[in-house]
């Protein structure tokens, strides 16, 4: 039978659909490729955090100079949204449609990974180690596709509750956070952890991350009678509530919380001296601490910078934090082998058990399960010295801390 052009149209409609049911499977990978796509805010406020997306792309150019992952090169295409979740969401599509990205691994910001979450899981693509603490990632009934790695903000502020209950309990607390989710999640955390304590936080004020100044909300915080101040935000805003306090001369227990801890090494560099005595939480190793100088986790990661990212700073805590991520990465792609589907690297990224990266500090391992996608929970409280962070007591379970406070 002769086929019409009108028919033969129209059979080709039906063709291009099963052609792209039947390889959005295997987009992203093949016989010697895997495409990861990734995220970073490399313009805009929040620059200071784009060495995780630099550093993890320096770490896969070495995998690929090892011969990649089982035989496999690593393609590793970041994409920068300016931390603009409208961006974000743009360039997540891109990397999908445009770059063919098997999965989207370790973008930054709560915002950002917030706009894309749903057209990932839509689409049932990986998002895999969110660099965000936010509860939201841990969800795996609700966003199968979506898995965090770093502790729980909300758990960091239960950490400081009961710090704060242990040596300061006669001490007023005030809170300085960031106007978003983020901030907002560490003073969640903070007041499940004080619980009938909750009385002790007697004032908490808010800024933006466009604010050029916070001395407004420092001077508010002060005249609260407060002892202990907390700190929920960036660096660069931690950098000038730091100088604000030596400006007016108030000298509270500081508390800045994990992300923005780099900035006292930044200010003690800058010649601020009242930095000493800070409080914050790790649970990755500092490289410019000698006491790891002879640590082989930190000999391996001093060889990578030297010989693949020379422009990076050894003591950029973000650093560390990307090549930990990166390495988490690389042992789920290990395990996959053969199997670079996306429903097996979701369940073997849904399988680690004890995996130590060779920059987190020890004691703390990497566990993950189906009903589990925080693979991070454990940290210790450190305290700054003016030079360096220096741990106080032992490793803290943040699991254990999220079902007491529940």
């Amino acid at each position: 039978m002769r086929m019409t052009l009108k028919t033969a149209l129209a059979a080709s409609l039906l063709i291009v659909p099963m052609l792209s049911l039947a390889t959005s499977e295997t987009k992203g990978t093949g016989d010697s490729e895997i495409r990861i796509g990734n995220i970073m805010p490399y313009s805009g406020p929040l620059t200071e955090f784009s060495s995780i997306g630099k550093t993890e792309s320096a770490y896969f150019n070495m995998i690929n100079d090892r011969g990649g992952i089982n035989g496999r090169k690593v393609r590793f295409i970041t994409r920068d949204d300016g931390s603009s979740p409208r961006t974000a969401l743009e360039q997540t599509r891109r990397l999908i449609d445009d770059d063919n990205a098997l999965l989207i691994f370790g973008s930054f910001g709560t915002p950002g990974n917030f706009a894309v979450r749903s057209y990932l899981n839509e689409n049932k693509i990986p998002q895999l180690f969110v660099a965000s603490g936010d509860e939201e990632w841990n969800k795996p009934d609700a966003f199968p596709w979506t898995m965090g790695w770093q502790p729980s903000f909300r758990t960091e502020g239960r950490i400081y509750a009961n710090f704060v209950q242990a040596f300061y309990p006669d001490r007023k607390l005030a809170v300085l956070w960031q106007n978003d989710q983020f901030g907002r999640d560490l003073l969640i955390g903070l007041q499940e952890g004080m619980a009938d304590w909750a009385r002790m936080i007697v004032a908490d004020s808010t800024f933006d991350m466009s604010d050029k100044s916070i001395n407004r909300q420092i001077d508010l915080l002060r005249a609260s009678g407060a002892g202990v101040l907390l700190f929920a935000g960036s660096p660069n805003a931690a950098e000038l509530a730091i100088r604000r306090l030596g400006d007016i001369d108030w000298h509270p227990v500081v508390i800045v919380i994990n992300v923005a801890a780099p900035a006292l090494r930044a200010l003690t560099q800058a010649g601020v001296q009242n930095t000493e005595g800070a409080i914050s939480t790790s649970f990755l190793k500092d490289a410019a601490d000698p006491a790891w100088k002879e640590d082989e986790g930190v000999k391996r990661f001093s060889t990578f910078m030297d010989k693949c990212y020379s422009d990076g700073d050894k003591r950029d805590s973000n650093v560390v934090f990307g090549y930990a991520a990166a390495e988490t990465l690389s042992r789920v792609l290990e395990q996959c082998a053969d199997d670079l589907s996306r429903e097996n690297i979701m369940r073997q990224a849904a399988s680690l058990k004890d995996f130590q990266s060779s920059v987190t500090l020890p004691g703390i391992t990497i566990n993950t399960g189906p009903n589990d996608f925080r693979p991070i929970k454990q940290v210790r409280l450190v305290q700054f010295d003016g030079s360096l962070w220096q741990p106080i007591g032992d490793v803290i379970d943040g699991a254990f801390l999220d079902r007491t406070n529940r």
